[in-house]
């Protein structure tokens, strides 16, 4: 299952992106903090992320989310399936095929006011 094969990758995708997600939430508790120091501050802060290259960071946690959560559904199933290893090579090929087009709807949504184009309605900034 190991040695280079998907039971490896899989793991080492889920440990990254285990960590992706908690440096994730150690920065959402510092945004979050912010609102104490008054609105302007955190209107600033708002503008900063709202950004390109925090977007792109945004996307990235996106994606570590989707995987992280849909490996460990393949990671329980392969614990208490009793067939279930069996099927892991494949599990981990619809969870990265799931990710993925879960994900590509995703890219166009937040990147979108990068580029003037507005899904959501108003491109208007809501912090200013």
């Amino acid at each position: 299952m190991y040695r280079g094969q998907s039971g490896q990758w899989s793991w080492l995708l889920h440990r990254i992106t285990g960590l992706g997600v908690l440096l994730f939430l150690l920065v959402h508790i510092v945004d979050i903090t912010l609102i104490g120091f008054g609105p302007t501050i955190y209107n600033d802060a708002i503008v900063i992320f709202s950004t390109a290259i925090i977007r792109v960071i945004s996307l990235a946690l996106i994606a570590s989310l989707l995987f992280h959560a849909f490996n460990g559904i393949r990671i329980i199933l392969i614990d208490f399936w009793p067939a279930g290893y069996k099927y892991q090579q494949a599990m981990f090929y619809i969870v990265l095929a799931v990710t993925i087009l879960l994900f590509i709807p995703t890219v166009f949504y937040i990147m979108a006011p990068v580029f003037g184009v507005c899904p959501q309605g108003s491109c208007a900034n809501p912090a200013l």
